[in-house]
């Protein structure tokens, strides 16, 4: 495992309370002198701050509790999907008006807006940076069957390019990591349950390896987009 120092004074971590989140505000808490973990229900790691970002009201809480700190480092890692993703009982004409409304709010419009209302505390840090947990569905071309959760995957990744020229003359890195399953207990759960290899999930401590890197890079470099297939799962 790649052990690093403190790299951060201040980071933000939104989506904290399980999965990725959960996993990468633990693998954090201890090397950063400040750790905010936004999310619904509570987060043992950090700071907690309670709020819905799908909700503009919830934006405004997170900036609010944050004030003008400098902020070193915005991890957008939350997410959320249809009913019944994934599985053979998704069908998009089933899908409600309100299911995919609410994908599109958490997965798309909220880190725009979060972005928003923290770039004044991320222009204040030495060596700020950006990190949005997409996925393989937002690729082009890639087989997937989810409507709402693929459009916001690829539209996140149309806001990483754009923010990149937006903020080039401010030097704020921003990177989008895509990858597959990633085995949290939660995904291996799922695949045990669907009678499915783990072997089709990325290890969780790859996915960590490949936030120390991003986040340890001086400020004089930026990586747009990582993609993480599992080698024996689709997209690979």
């Amino acid at each position: 495992m790649l052990q690093l120092k403190n790299i951060f004074d201040n980071l933000i971590v939104v989506g904290a309370s399980r999965g990725i989140g959960a996993a990468v505000c633990e693998h954090l808490v201890s090397r950063t002198n400040r750790l905010i973990s936004v999310s619904r229900s509570a987060s043992p790691f950090g700071e907690w701050v309670k709020a819905d970002i799908s909700t503009k009201k919830g934006i405004e809480i997170v900036s609010n509790a944050y004030g003008n700190c400098v902020l070193d480092g915005l991890l957008y890692m939350g997410g959320t999907w249809e009913n019944n993703a994934f599985t053979q009982e998704y069908s998009f004409d089933k899908c409600s008006d309100e299911d995919i409304e609410n994908v599109l709010l958490v997965n798309l419009l909220a880190p725009i807006r979060l972005t928003k209302s923290l770039l004044p505390n991320l222009r204040k840090s030495s060596n700020p940076k950006i990190i949005f947990m997409g996925a393989l569905s937002g690729l082009d071309n890639f087989p997937a069957r989810e409507v709402a959760n693929s459009a916001s995957k690829f539209g996140l990744r149309g806001v990483v390019h754009a923010l990149r020229e937006e903020l080039r003359q401010d030097r704020i890195a921003v990177t989008i990591i895509n990858p597959g399953n990633i085995g949290t207990p939660e995904v291996l759960s799922d695949l045990r349950e669907a009678g499915e290899s783990e072997g089709n999930a990325i290890p969780l401590q790859d996915l960590l390896r490949v936030i120390d890197c991003v986040l340890s890079l001086s400020r004089s470099t930026c990586i747009k987009e990582i993609q993480i297939p599992a080698m024996s799962a689709k997209g690979a």
